[in-house]
């Protein structure tokens, strides 16, 4: 009984603190390999699952029509847009946040995790709001066509309505990912998701609702999420999440545009990216739209297993880096090289023998599944390219050379994608729309080489410094 009172009546404040200092020590001593590993499953688990219910969106629409296959590919560009902001907010603050954990700067951290939190509510209303108000004017100028946006418009309803949960969704993963709980934050992820597998057929075909259930569903479980993510984060996290905290001042607020600057333009260009894409195909009718919809969903679910090893690797990078531990920062960093790399040459083979029959899953429609299926064998050739691209950019982006890792981010979806396949498809037809993402991953690799090359050489410098 004594022991049970005891638990009760200890200082909230001194179990955060005993908190942090165990997760001090876990990320900063303990072998970086299984450190990474131990984080990022839980994230590639989330991003998997939540890609599985994209597709899953993907796959039931695609029994309704090939239009409205073709308005998931518009819808995609606003969702890219909430994932932008959700990001944004997330890394920002949550970059930041690992770095100062690694300082012992509990209090500055629990300011930058309350700032992140309500700016990415707030930015959401003012999305829903936007959004709603110029909905039709808008799915034209992403790329619909006139058969299309009747069901790009049903699709984004309810989701736009949602949107303040959405990016606070996304928001909030980061958040307690950085902090060293991505178990809490993959249970937000994949209850929602697991909650769409059986919500989306029932509200299209159940209750006859057509692409606006669909919409529906994914809002309802976006909001799900979001519950359980902020229960998660009161109960669990290292540092305390409270509107008491939410002080922004410009140190903090530059910290937070500096940290999620290379996420936003990562974001949005992709879905400038998308947009260019939707665009490019749009002369070749609805099944090419259809077709390079279901290639980037299936893209963007290999690319997840990638992206889920270097949020594992994010929060070790900061707390070492900012605990000043630059060795294992390189260590961990090459780690992943070598594992996302190896990881994407064998999916790349799985996915070039298996294309046809993947494009088939979605739409049986021949014309979608020549185009689609080409241009995914396409991108097989280089998609192992994206283990270098993609954990060099979020190694940039956690130490906070801001520039840097908003330029690369800029390459890859922006600088060079939107650009080639607005040029390409007018040389070679709609190969050009095909083999675009290609071209653009080759660029981005050889633009990031000597950059990552000179930000190595500087963690060696400071290495040589420290130890002596």
């Amino acid at each position: 009984m004594a022991n049970g009172l005891q638990v009760k009546n200890l200082d909230p404040k001194k179990i955060k603190h005993a908190r942090a200092d165990a997760k001090y020590y876990e990320m900063t001593q303990r072998p970086v390999e299984g450190l990474i590993m131990k984080l990022s499953a839980p994230a590639v688990i989330s991003n998997l699952v939540t890609m599985a219910y994209n597709l899953v969106d993907t796959f039931f629409i695609g029994r309704l029509g090939t239009a409205q296959s073709g308005a998931i590919g518009i819808a995609f560009s606003i969702m890219t847009i909430l994932q932008a902001v959700g990001f944004f907010f997330g890394n920002g603050s949550g970059n930041t946040l690992a770095r100062e954990l690694g300082k012992h700067d509990e209090d500055r951290a629990a300011k930058l995790l309350s700032i992140g939190f309500f700016g990415s509510v707030g930015c959401g209303f003012l999305i829903t709001v936007l959004g709603l108000v110029t909905l039709r004017p808008l799915v034209s100028m992403l790329g619909s066509t006139e058969t299309i946006a009747p069901y790009a418009i049903e699709y984004l309803t309810p989701l736009l309505c949602a949107a303040p949960f959405v990016c606070a969704s996304f928001t909030m993963n980061g958040l307690l990912r950085y902090q060293g709980q991505s178990a809490y934050a993959m249970v937000g992820l994949v209850s929602g998701a697991m909650l769409n597998l059986a919500l989306a057929p029932a509200l299209i075909f159940g209750l006859h609702l057509g692409i606006f259930g669909a919409g529906l569903a994914t809002a309802i479980c976006q909001t799900v999420s979001f519950g359980i993510l902020l229960y998660m984060s009161r109960k669990f996290s290292v540092v305390s999440l409270s509107y008491c905290q939410f002080r922004p001042n410009v140190l903090l607020v530059r910290e937070i545009l500096g940290g999620g600057l290379p996420s936003l333009v990562r974001q949005g260009a992709g879905s400038i990216a998308v947009t260019c894409v939707n665009l490019a195909a749009n002369p070749f009718g609805d099944a090419a739209i259809a077709g390079m919809a279901i290639v980037m969903r299936i893209m963007l679910f290999t690319n997840s297993v990638i992206v889920g090893l270097g949020q594992g690797f994010q929060p070790v990078c900061g707390y070492n880096y900012g605990a000043g531990l630059f060795p294992r920062v390189k260590r961990g960093y090459w780690f992943c090289i070598r594992m996302s790399t190896s990881l994407l040459v064998v999916l790349a083979v799985v996915l070039f023998i298996s294309a046809p029959h993947l494009i088939g899953v979605f739409r049986s429609d021949p014309v979608v599944i020549a185009i689609g299926a080409f241009a995914l064998r396409i991108q097989c050739f280089t998609c192992a390219l994206n283990g270098f691209n993609m954990m060099s950019n979020m190694m940039q982006q956690t130490i906070g050379m801001t520039g840097i890792a908003s330029f690369l981010a800029l390459c890859r979806l922006g600088l060079f994608l939107a650009p080639v396949v607005l040029i390409l498809p007018h040389i070679f037809g709609v190969l050009g729309v095909q083999m675009a993402q290609s071209v653009s991953d080759v660029l981005s690799f050889l633009v990031t080489i000597p950059f990552q090359r000179m930000i190595l050489r500087r963690l060696q410098s400071n290495s040589a410094v420290r130890i002596h």
